[in-house]
């Protein structure tokens, strides 16, 4: 469509405000498939250019796309059409790797950090251990189709996977890793809303402002303690499921 058929376009839209209009010609894109999930949108200089319409106007529009879940803002890298919210479940220990090759989509990760260190008092609490104790720690960001999608920050018992530092997190997660030294059989999760730290929404790709999604995990094998796992997800990019029965 050309700048005049766009602006055309708007204009048969009706009485909506500027905004608005701009909103249904973007959804339209998106829902009647023109725009597909992934796809690059015009920045907000394209979109100026094409339609004629201020920055301020065009803004708004994208802005309020994104917070209704058609859109994904990623900072100094664009806007793109968003995919349906990636989806776990509140109730099973899952592993992302799993999940993302369940969707027929392309699971990788770098590791940021795998260390020794010392339990503070939640760490020591959550997994049940002396303060000050020795723990290992990892620090992982898993990606789907190259898009990042969690940050794992996990605390480890050492006595359950003693060799836990020396195995290659790029080809195994930790979740796989451990579940075979100790299966397990019990787990809670607390989650919460939370802002991402600035290093956090650089490693997430945040849009400014954008929420995210904690779980809080801990996990046992049998009566031990195995980890302690902190994972941090875009609020725009996830979402948690969860089925009961009475």
């Amino acid at each position: 469509m050309t700048p005049p058929e766009r602006k055309l376009a708007l204009k048969q839209l009706g009485p909506l405000p500027i905004y608005a209009r701009v909103k249904a010609m973007v959804a339209d894109k998106i829902l009647c498939g023109e725009w597909r999930p992934n796809d690059r949108v015009p920045s907000e200089t394209e979109l100026v250019q094409q339609l004629g319409f201020s920055r301020m106007t065009i803004n708004r529009a994208l802005r309020e796309l994104t917070a209704e879940g058609l859109l994904v803002r990623m900072q100094g890298v664009g806007t793109f059409v968003a995919e349906p919210k990636r989806q776990s479940s509140l109730l099973e220990i899952q592993n992302i790797a799993d999940e993302i090759l369940a969707r027929h989509h392309q699971h990788r990760s770098d590791v940021m950090l795998l260390e020794e260190c010392i339990a503070d008092r939640e760490q020591s609490a959550a997994l049940n251990m002396s303060l000050g104790s020795t723990i290992f720690h990892s620090t992982i960001i898993h990606y789907e189709n190259d898009v990042p999608i969690q940050i794992e920050d996990r605390y480890v018992n050492p006595a359950i996977a003693p060799e836990y530092l020396q195995q290659d997190f790029t080809l195994i997660t930790p979740n796989i890793y451990l579940n075979r030294l100790a299966p397990l059989t019990e787990g809670e999760h607390i989650v919460e809303a939370v802002s991402a730290s600035t290093q956090q929404s650089k490693w997430l790709r945040l849009a400014p402002h954008e929420p995210c999604l904690l779980i809080c995990r801990r996990t046992w094998s049998k009566q031990h303690n195995v980890s302690y796992a902190r994972l941090l997800y875009p609020g725009s990019r996830h979402r948690l499921k969860g089925h009961f029965m009475s």
